[in-house]
């Protein structure tokens, strides 16, 4: 019997916010396997605040979305059939094939993954692209020492609350900015986190920052941009580091971004702003998975997932990011294990 492959692409490029026109489901048939290939079952599907940037046809540090094509990304999938000598049936791969049910790979295009050393879908999370982005983005250019304050934005979504623990790691003391207390609440109560500051309540964010920053701030872990960010950096020390990660309280503005100029300060304080992406470190991200891993595996690393079933619910995962509907990494359960259990 022929398998039904579902997909989503891009129908339109989205102004501001995307919404479900944005996206289009479509159906085709699944080809027959060649030599060398392997047909893959969707179980897990990332969704990510950089996919919006993709979504327009600008120059980018990754090539934009093409229009009426699947939207590609993160994904874990199950081998169903296998024309390779490297892969059998039941197989658990992790590649980039992104929002479908179905794919077809190349032997070497995807690679297998190991269900018994961690669940499965820390690969899309704190073992994968999310986990290295705090790891080097914290420790090559944050660089955070013992007893440093370490301010993190965005700190209870999938990157900052791995951020706040390796920093915790470090023997910093670590506070991180979020919009609700129950996300307030996991920071300091499961993560270990010394304060935080949910930035949709507060009064007075920079009177609040003055309070749980009595040293100032030493490095901060940007990850939202915006008035946040302008309220951090009033407080920032001498020499201070600030890993600049990503900008989700721009990315669905239509008109441009502004606010307060950052250079006075950065020449006053000698601080340090670098923007990077985890690809810059791709060389390394061996040395990076390992030390996540051991970490994890030692319990000095704790992660949550908030994960969403259903192929048909991606767009809505997609948009929940930007109101900061999620704890932790956000993924979406397209389909369960069929073989290997």
């Amino acid at each position: 019997m022929t398998n039904i492959n579902q997909q989503i692409i891009l129908a339109k490029r989205p102004e501001g916010m995307p919404d479900q026109n944005t996206f289009k489901f479509v159906e085709k048939d699944v080809d027959n396997l060649e030599e060398g290939h392997i047909l893959i079952k969707t179980l897990y599907v990332s969704v990510d605040p950089y996919m919006r940037g993709r979504m327009e046809d600008t120059e980018s540090y990754v090539e934009p979305y093409q229009l009426n094509k699947v939207i590609d990304g993160g994904s874990i999938g199950e081998v169903v059939e296998s024309k390779s000598d490297d892969f059998k049936q039941g197989d658990i791969v992790i590649g980039v094939w992104g929002w479908q049910t179905y794919y077809i790979a190349n032997e070497k295009g995807v690679r297998k993954i190991d269900p018994s050393l961690a669940p499965i879908t820390t690969h899309l999370g704190i073992l994968g692209m999310t986990g290295l982005t705090a790891y080097f983005g914290l420790l090559d250019i944050g660089q955070p020492k013992e007893g440093e304050t370490v301010v993190i934005s965005g700190a209870a979504g999938a990157v900052g609350s791995v951020v706040g623990q390796i920093a915790k790691i470090k023997g910093a003391r670590v506070v991180g900015i979020a919009g609700s207390d129950e996300k307030i609440a996991f920071l300091k109560d499961e993560l270990s986190f010394d304060e935080g500051i949910n930035y949709r309540t507060t009064q007075d964010l920079e009177a609040d920052l003055k309070v749980a920053c009595p040293h100032g701030v030493d490095v901060y872990f940007d990850n939202v941009g915006g008035k946040i960010s302008d309220a951090v950096m009033t407080y920032l020390n001498r020499y201070a580091r600030i890993p600049v990660c990503g900008a989700i309280s721009a990315y669905n503005l239509n008109e441009v971004d502004m606010g307060p100029r950052v250079q006075t300060t950065l020449i006053k304080k000698s601080a340090l702003m670098q923007g990077f992406t985890v690809g810059n470190y791709s060389e390394r991200f061996n040395e990076g998975a390992q030390q996540l891993g051991a970490w994890l595996k030692d319990g000095k690393l704790k992660y949550r997932e908030t994960i969403i079933k259903g192929f048909e619910n991606i767009p809505t995962a997609f948009m929940n990011l930007f109101e900061g509907k999620n704890i932790g990494k956000l993924l979406v359960q397209v389909a369960n294990r069929e073989y290997s259990q």
